[in-house]
């Protein structure tokens, strides 16, 4: 008789299809300490003023007079996973990956107008603001049910 690959085959699909779902963890395998704290990033986040320039969806912040005419909105729902890494490389490298707002709202010359924030925020701050931010994110996947016509 012979052997029955197929149990071997869907064992290693299994395991290659749990090492893409990381979470919020970027497929690199960039990592923040696990012990940050939304409720410190949530001063930090004002400390740094960047309620300035954003609204958190759900977040209770101060009220200021904002710099733009349209704060650039974070959290929220969105259709899939945000990761660390790419809140750390929005908040360290803004001009990496400008918002979908219009241009002349949230850059000057294409550059983001966002400050350089890399002599400003420690590394705790980071990782605290990164963790506020991520508790107000919501993945929320697409429906694939199909609308009833009548």
């Amino acid at each position: 008789m012979q052997p029955k690959p197929l149990l071997p085959l869907l064992a290693l699909l299994a395991a290659g299809v749990s090492a893409c779902s990381q979470g919020r963890h970027s497929a690199s395998g960039f990592r923040l300490p696990e012990n940050g704290d939304p409720a410190r990033g949530q001063m930090a986040f004002v400390a740094l003023e960047c309620h300035s320039c954003h609204q958190v969806k759900g977040a209770e912040l101060p009220a200021v007079e904002s710099r733009m005419k349209a704060p650039v909105v974070l959290g929220g729902q969105v259709p899939r996973t945000v990761t660390d890494g790419y809140l750390v490389s929005s908040v360290i490298n803004p001009n990496y990956k400008l918002a979908s707002y219009p241009p002349d709202e949230i850059a000057v010359e294409g550059k983001s107008r966002m400050p350089d924030y890399t002599d400003k925020i420690t590394a705790r701050q980071l990782t605290d603001v990164v963790a506020f931010l991520q508790a107000h994110y919501e993945v929320v996947r697409p429906s694939r049910e199909y609308p009833v016509y009548y």
